[in-house]
């Protein structure tokens, strides 16, 4: 198939392609991230160090207690009651002669013991039920929040005082209890954060790679979450030593004459008019300890927001996202020839509808472009073929059959599907790779998954692949972070990682839009070429008619939801079948004069919930009538293999065969 390039907008490759492997100049490029992990930026904090060194002392000082100590900590020595520091006693004695250190240390092993417990149970309830919350939203994100916010109605410390009451000295059971209690605090936290992430499009990569839930969740989602985590983990410990110690003081936790820190304090709180010394060992290490988880908390947190943090591109990419665009058309019964069969699909985003009984057919091997302004639902159309329909929405109606296989409302299907059926390439590369990790490592990842193969099979089919995608230097390339590519490499890394798992069909969603107009006829080429020694299908979702001439035998054009337009892409140059064709067709930029305006269409798509009765175009149409505005206009067939929206759909044919 030829068309008219200057007519159609495309792009030549220009023969000087600079190096690939140089970034774009003028591109930006989001800030590095320093080598050097979390670890290491919160350990060049002398506060951390601090805090870190404390800790591991106390640690080791209470596991070895019994090799510090001259004096088991119930053993008296009644001639140096209420003694101070002494070479005997280094830190003095109690009431009833017992060595002070002897006591201190090993008091501390249930202090660590109470705190280790209680941080289980928070972290593995919070962790646990707050990505749940946040990942998979719907119903369960509504239970798990109702439950949490019930608990966190609930009064903590009288409830540790009724199971104390019911397991008298029982401080396992009070530990266990409070972590249980503590937990939705941090379940709220990682809900909220996991929202955010999860509609990154890194993230969508991986599903459409087919990882499965846990395998994101565990590789893509926490490793982001790992320093906010970490600093909850240290203030609840600090707040858990404080329990601890005041039920220690009040006499509801280790029982005398067994050592405690709060059993210390209370100690001291009798004798503190005979012996005022003793407070300091009592009550100093118990505030040490506390001052150093929250300084370390502190610590963690200030190193992760140096040099970590959600790029603006990002978010405005997940904005645009659910604006973009998607396929389109066929009707009737689902073609039995076609590899992707869609019908009378309709998409709900916050109970507004942004598709409305969309059909289309890609047959193996052909490449299907899908064309439209943005905000006419092609992308969000495209993302819910795979079942990942953005903003909280739902397919609402219709059916998506993919070599026979229904998808809609299948979980199973379209996680047998995803990666090594249909594949999807974003418009956005750099946000459409994970930053926490070397490109080689994302592309072995998706590997694995799809041909379960060992490490050393992973990296050369790893190496085969970029070569695949034309990048020079393979072994260098997969070492990189995608920060460290130019837009042009990360998109080639992005159609590798699509091809990991030998799909049948690669939905690419404006893949060229990012780039410059050199890189994207390399693209272009790119994916002809792998189209030719794959024999994979392509549906190609564009703004650009040239696009559409020069890689598509057929195409599809929607606007406001639905498709308006379908013909075998020569037929559809030759005589648009509706306005909103020939209007897109005619604000191609290359057809303004040197010095007029650029031509456009007026106005622009009406925004879903605000759409007419009628034919949506209306408004804008030069054509319009009282026909288009009495009623919704049906998808008509006027001539073999061309279906329109149009009621002057016999008019336009008669007109454009008269030319």
């Amino acid at each position: 198939m030829t068309s008219d390039p200057a007519a159609s907008g495309t792009v030549t490759s220009d023969p000087t392609t600079p190096d690939p492997t140089t970034p774009d100049p003028g591109r930006h490029t989001p800030a590095k991230p320093v080598r050097a992990g979390l670890a290491r930026r919160v350990l060049r904090r002398p506060v951390a160090v601090f805090a870190l060194g404390w800790l591991v002392l106390l640690t080791l000082a209470t596991t070895a207690a019994s090799a510090i100590t001259t004096y088991g900590p119930l053993e008296q020595d009644l001639g140096s009651v209420l003694s101070g520091p002494s070479g005997a006693h280094l830190l003095g004695t109690d009431g009833l002669g017992r060595d002070l250190l002897s006591r201190l240390l090993f008091g501390g092993r249930s202090t660590l013991l109470a705190v280790a417990e209680a941080l289980v149970v928070y972290l593995l309830l919070g962790v646990t039920l707050g990505l749940l919350a946040g990942y998979l939203g719907g119903r369960v994100d509504r239970l798990i929040t109702w439950i949490a916010d019930l608990m966190f109605a609930l009064p903590g410390i009288i409830i540790v005082l009724v199971v104390l009451s019911v397991f008298p000295g029982n401080l396992h059971a009070a530990m266990i209890t409070f972590g249980m209690l503590g937990s939705p605090g941090l379940v709220r936290i990682l809900r909220s954060q996991t929202l955010g992430i999860r509609e990154e499009l890194y993230v969508d990569a991986a599903k459409v790679a087919g990882l499965s839930h846990p395998r994101i969740l565990a590789r893509h989602i926490l490793p982001r979450m790992a320093s906010i985590v970490i600093v909850q983990a240290a203030l609840f410990a600090a707040i858990v030593v404080t329990i601890q110690a005041g039920l220690g003081f009040l006499g509801l936790g280790a029982q005398p004459p067994d050592p405690s820190w709060g059993g210390l304090v209370s100690d001291a709180s009798q004798a503190i008019d005979r012996d005022p010394w003793m407070l300091v060992p009592a009550g100093v290490p118990m505030v040490v300890t506390v001052v150093a988880l929250a300084l370390l908390g502190d610590a963690v947190r200030d190193a992760a927001v140096e040099n970590w943090s959600v790029r603006q591109g990002s978010n405005a990419a997940r904005r645009e996202r659910a604006d973009r665009p998607t396929p389109g058309s066929a009707t009737g019964a689902p073609d039995p020839t076609a590899l992707l069969s869609v019908r009378d699909l309709s998409i709900e985003i916050g109970g507004v509808l942004v598709v409305h009984g969309l059909s289309l057919d890609v047959r193996p091997g052909e490449t299907l472009g899908v064309v439209g302004e943005s905000g006419c639902g092609k992308s969000v159309t495209s993302l819910g073929i795979l079942g990942m329909v953005p903003g909280g929405g739902r397919i609402s109606a219709g059916s998506v059959l993919f070599d026979g296989i229904e998808l809609v409302d299948a979980p199973q299907a379209l996680a047998s599907v995803r990666g090594s059926g249909i594949a999807y390439v974003s418009q956005e590369p750099m946000v459409a790779l994970d930053p926490t990790y070397p490109v080689g490592r994302q592309l072995a990842e998706a590997i694995r998954r799809h041909r379960r193969c060992d490490r050393a099979a992973a990296r050369r089919r790893v190496r085969e692949l970029l070569d695949l995608v034309n990048l020079p230097n393979p072994e260098a390339v997969a070492r990189r972070y995608p920060h460290q590519l130019s837009g042009g490499m990360a998109q080639r890394v992005a159609i590798a990682l699509a091809l990991a798992g030998e799909p049948r069909l690669l939905i690419a969603d404006e893949p060229t839009t990012a780039l410059d107009v050199t890189v994207q006829a390399e693209i272009l080429d790119l994916l002809r070429t792998l189209q030719a020694e794959t024999g994979m299908a392509v549906l190609i979702v564009t703004h650009d008619w040239g696009v559409v001439a020069d890689l598509c035998r057929r195409a599809v054009v929607m606007y406001a939801g639905q498709v308006v337009e379908q013909a075998v892409v020569d037929a559809m140059f030759e005589v648009p079948l509706h306005p909103y064709t020939a209007g897109l067709m005619a604000a191609n930029p290359h057809h303004a004069g040197a010095r007029g305006p650029l031509p456009t269409i007026p106005g622009s798509v009406p925004a879903p919930g605000n759409r007419p009765h009628g034919c949506a175009f209306a408004a804008r149409c030069p054509r319009v009538t009282d026909a288009c505005t009495r009623e919704p206009v049906a998808l008509v067939e006027p001539a073999p293999e061309r279906l329109t929206r149009c009621v002057h759909a016999e008019h336009l044919l008669t007109e454009g065969s008269r030319r």
